[in-house]
């Protein structure tokens, strides 16, 4: 199995823009007692979560940080509702993406690395070849131009990791208490083929914010002519130079 990084196409032919956040978020960490760091990573997003009926939701409306205690309370407020295989992190964003949109979008939508929006129409093209794990989520976007799309975002689930081959010798190890770690995308990623999952043909690293696909997704995508996105190969390696660090 072949594997590729969804990317933005073009964008002078692709100009869509969104100006929002999702519903709710957990919060990031006001200094971690054990490594002091003052973090937080939104780019863990589960669309699919609906907190309405948790006590105290407005509570989750605004990004913030707050001790380390409370980050993980609130943790075990959200976590039933989460879907299978979600791990969280602090400034974890949950619920439908609102706010604002304009320009024109292409079936396919990549904008932030780790977000992938798509028309309705194309998501049920997709669905009908039999790829797996694609969960397509409302969201709450508002447009001021006619003939707007209806955009769902894909549920991109955390699995899968980098290889440490392609990672710095001295990254690390995470904090144990908060899980920090200060890591980038390597100029030449390398997937550790022992992680990658069977069971999703699109998805987002574990350990890094970058969208997968499977060459399955990638050649659909490409059969049924579908914009906006293109495919670049990532290769994997099974080999274990060295032991990982990256948890």
């Amino acid at each position: 199995m072949r594997y590729f990084m969804v990317q933005p196409d073009d964008p002078s032919r692709y100009t869509g823009f969104v100006n929002g956040s999702h519903k709710w978020k957990l919060p990031g960490i006001d200094t971690c007692p054990a490594c002091k760091s003052i973090w937080g990573d939104d780019s863990r997003t589960y669309p699919s979560v609906d907190l309405a009926s948790v006590a105290l939701a407005a509570h989750f409306e605004e990004a913030r940080a707050e001790p380390i205690e409370e980050y993980e309370r609130q943790c075990e407020l959200v976590r039933p509702f989460l879907p299978p295989g979600a791990l969280l992190k602090p400034g974890a964003s949950l619920g439908p993406l609102v706010g604002r949109a304009q320009g024109h979008f292409g079936q396919l939508a990549p904008l932030h690395p780790w977000l992938l929006l798509v028309q309705r129409e194309a998501l049920e093209k997709l669905q009908a070849e039999e790829l797996q794990g694609l969960k397509g989520c409302p969201t709450q976007l508002r447009f001021r131009q006619r003939n707007s799309p209806e955009l769902l975002e894909l549920e991109l689930l955390p699995v899968g990791r980098a290889h440490a081959d392609c990672m710095p010798p001295d990254l690390g190890t995470p904090c144990p208490r908060c899980g920090h770690i200060d890591i980038t995308l390597p100029e030449d990623l390398l997937l550790d083929a022992t992680t990658l999952p069977g069971h999703l043909d699109v998805f987002r690293l574990e350990d890094l914010s970058v969208r997968i696909c499977t060459e399955r997704f990638a050649k659909a995508c490409k059969r049924l002519k579908l914009d906006g996105a293109v495919f670049k190969p990532v290769p994997i390696s099974r080999s274990r130079k060295r032991a990982a660090t990256v948890k």
